[in-house]
């Protein structure tokens, strides 16, 4: 199965910047969440298709009207975390606040169950494996947090799969992994399915890659499709590369991506019953 999902969060939500990092500083920028979303949605609209929307608490505290039109449109709504902070760096106490937070403002605004979660940056590593438990115990079935392959907020390359897989806990908690999954290039793992990757890439190598596996685990952001936003100032040339190249055809590539697959939201997978599940056992 093919998996479409996108992660609710405006331009300035960048993980390793000084300026960006601090909530408290979000409120000074202007919000482009209408733009990105509503390109996103009519996007989806046009094609009949539905996705997972993992949305930040913070973007459902400050325009709730966004939650609340993605879930009209009958989207699966998860969690992307309330305040986008790595979770390998916050306390365990920290890190259910922030999850549990999440999850009550965006079900109080849908009046549905929030079962869906995916850690700002992949921040899932081995140092902080007992985030699957606290997952569990906050009602999360899915998660999409395992980056198994090395990336720049940490990655979990140890993990075992790139393919869904159900994760058993040391509390003995089960959690449905999605993972991001990989392709290899000269021995090395990389992903191409989400984010700068994606836009990185060029169309025709995109294809081949999307064609060649069966399961396939997309990310993208509203930023990922907005050429007008603004420039973060101060950031290294990588990160404005990384950032901000290929702003301008990101859409017209996830149309063309979309029109040749079947994609799926990630609620759709209890309901495959042919779906192999691999039980893993995390030693934490």
């Amino acid at each position: 199965m093919k998996f479409i999902t996108f992660d609710i969060e405006d331009w300035f939500h960048i993980l390793d910047h000084p300026e960006t990092a601090n909530p408290s500083s979000w409120d000074k920028f202007e919000s482009r969440i209408d733009h990105g979303v509503g390109l996103i949605l009519d996007l989806m609209d046009k094609h009949d298709l539905k996705g997972t929307f993992f949305c930040l608490g913070w973007i459902a505290e400050k325009h709730p009207h966004i939650i609340k039109r993605i879930d009209a449109a009958g989207h699966h709504i998860g969690t992307h975390s309330y305040y986008h902070q790595l979770a390998y760096e916050q306390t365990k106490e920290e890190y259910r606040k922030d999850l549990s937070d999440s999850i009550r403002i965006l079900s109080d605004l849908t009046g549905k169950t929030i079962d869906a979660y995916r850690a700002p940056g992949f921040s899932i590593k081995e140092s902080n494996l007992w985030a699957f438990d606290v997952m569990a115990e906050e009602g999360i079935k899915y998660d999409s947090s395992v980056f198994p392959a090395n990336r720049a907020h940490g990655g979990l390359p140890q993990f075992t799969t790139d393919q869904p897989c159900k994760v058993i806990t040391k509390k003995g908690n089960e959690i449905i992994e999605l993972p991001m999954n990989t392709a290899s290039l000269l021995g090395q793992k990389f992903v191409f399915s989400g984010g700068g990757y994606f836009r990185l890439l060029p169309e025709w190598y995109l294809k081949k890659l999307f064609k060649s596996q069966d399961y396939v685990m997309t990310y993208f952001h509203p930023r990922d499709f907005d050429a007008g936003q603004p420039m973060i100032p101060g950031l290294s040339r990588f990160r404005k590369f990384k950032s901000y190249y290929g702003l301008d055809n990101a859409l017209s590539k996830l149309e063309s991506t979309i029109e040749a697959h079947n994609f799926h939201s990630l609620n759709s997978l209890l309901q495959d019953k042919n779906l192999q599940l691999i039980k893993l056992f995390t030693h934490q």
